[in-house]
């Protein structure tokens, strides 16, 4: 962190309690300022010469300190920064030494500000040096820049407005970049990861190297930062979608888990705000956990129905785990979205593999009735497989859970699959499957036969590929649940 030393003088300031302090001289207390709940034992001096505020303010109570004949006191408790901030003023009058960093630059800044120490009393006044330090220093610095925005968020001055708009500009200008001029610290949470393939200098710098500094920023600050970058033009919409993916996690409690607080609606409805129209621009995985939680927070219908067609936008990058939490009622809605975009022959392969998957997972609930299974099942009926062993998982699974349904059920229920394109692995397992129906089994024999002898029978046996039953490639197993 970069910092600046003031004054040399030594740090000549006591303190009596919690709320007094005083410059230890020998020359008597000639003023004495209330800042809050603190009292400030002062010389007119030091101060007169430097703050155009306190001389006009001293000056108009001089009558009513002769009346009194005692120690004025004023109360400047409206200065912004509060009594920390002052102290930093005051020490700069007095010549003692005084050191600005990024956490404490704009608090002395406004307040500075604020007591007109400016060059009308004095050459080199303590606004113009703060000055000189945030544009030829901090300004320059990456998480310095950062630290200072953050800073800003709990004051009101009028300088802020102009401190805050060079701080955005310093983010995004840095953020925009060409990586290969990063040469700068920054946090990368992977980035360990990319240092045990090789050495550190060996490794470019990733396209979202800077996501993870910006999250300690709040959500306003966080909003602002991301617009500043995003106007710029030159930071691809999905680092973008990264940052905002990001945030989230930090920022929204039990985001990551699907459960989030009912205090993180408006953060919510921010990140929402802030999503790049671009496809592609945020995960599957990022929209439906975005999706999931603007629907528990009850965020506004137009927000929910935005986002539930970014998911059918890109339905075919989904994972099973990405849409496993939603109801049957809404998977559907989301693939007759997808439907809608009249997508391409490997997308519909896609999306009926992601939703075979999601049947057999929710087929293990007892309650789940076959005419929801079916209806889901059906929307898909056009869509080509290459296999049908998901599908025959889901239908196993389904069997095995409901084993009271009548035998005209089974019939329907088994009437998805196609049995010559079930694979060698799943042709065992079928035949020795005492829940399927004879007649399914007789056609898996059936047309393992045909395959078998390698002959035509008037069927079209297409090419099958040894696939697995689930999702995760594992192998078929006899003893396992399907």
């Amino acid at each position: 962190m970069k910092f600046m030393k003031l004054g040399t003088k030594p740090d000549s300031f006591q303190s009596k309690g919690d709320n007094v302090r005083y410059v230890t001289t020998e020359l008597e207390t000639e003023i004495i300022l209330i800042v809050g709940n603190v009292k400030f034992y002062l010389h007119k001096f030091p101060l007169l010469s430097k703050s155009g505020f306190l001389q006009k303010l001293i000056a108009t109570s001089k009558t009513e300190e002769k009346e009194k004949n005692q120690i004025n006191e004023i109360d400047i408790s409206e200065i912004p920064g509060g009594s920390v901030a002052f102290e930093i003023c005051v020490k700069f009058c007095y010549g003692i030494t005084v050191t600005l960093n990024a956490y404490n630059v704009v608090t002395a800044r406004c307040a500075a500000e604020f007591l007109e120490m400016n060059e009308t009393f004095e050459k080199s006044n303590l606004v113009y040096k703060i000055d000189v330090f945030l544009n030829s220093t901090i300004f320059r610095s990456w998480k310095d820049s950062i630290i200072v925005l953050q800073t800003t968020k709990d004051l009101s001055s009028n300088y802020l407005e102009e401190l805050v708009k060079r701080c955005l500009d310093s983010i995004a200008s840095t953020a925009s970049i060409d990586t290969s001029k990063v040469k700068w610290s920054y946090s990368y949470n992977r980035k360990k990861k990319l240092e045990k393939v090789g050495k550190p200098e060996d490794q470019a710098v990733p396209k979202d190297w800077w996501v993870e500094d910006l999250c300690d920023l709040h959500i306003d600050l966080y909003k602002q930062a991301i617009e500043a970058i995003k106007n710029r033009g030159k930071v691809p919409n999905n680092v973008i979608g990264e940052a905002l993916h990001a945030y989230a996690r930090r920022r929204i409690s039990g985001f990551s888990k699907g459960s989030v607080q009912s205090i993180d609606r408006s953060l919510t409805d921010t990140i929402i705000e802030l999503i790049p129209d671009e496809k592609g621009s945020l995960s599957s995985s990022f929209l439906t956990k975005l999706h999931r939680a603007s629907m528990f927070l009850g965020c506004e219908e137009t927000v929910k129905d935005r986002l539930k067609k970014r998911i059918s936008e890109q339905l075919e990058e989904a994972t099973v785990h990405d849409i496993l939490m939603y109801d049957l009622d809404m998977v559907q809605s989301l693939v007759k979205g997808f439907i809608n975009r009249d997508p391409k022959t490997q997308m519909k392969v896609s999306v009926a593999k992601l939703i075979d998957g999601y049947l057999a997972e929710k087929s293990r609930d007892p309650n789940l009735s076959l005419q929801n299974f079916l209806s889901l099942a059906e929307t898909l009926s056009s869509f080509p497989r290459q296999s049908h062993d998901g599908l025959y998982r889901a239908i196993d699974m389904f069997l095995k859970e409901h084993s009271g349904i009548s035998k005209s059920e089974k019939k329907r229920i088994c009437g998805l699959m196609d049995c010559r394109k079930l694979s060698p692995e799943a042709c065992e397992h079928a035949v020795q499957n005492e829940r399927l129906p004879m007649r399914v089994i007789v056609q898996v024999l059936f047309f393992e036969q045909i395959r078998a002898n390698g002959s035509s029978t008037g069927y079209s046996t297409p090419e099958l590929t040894t696939t697995t039953l689930n999702t995760e490639d594992e192998e078929w197993d006899h003893d396992k649940e399907f």
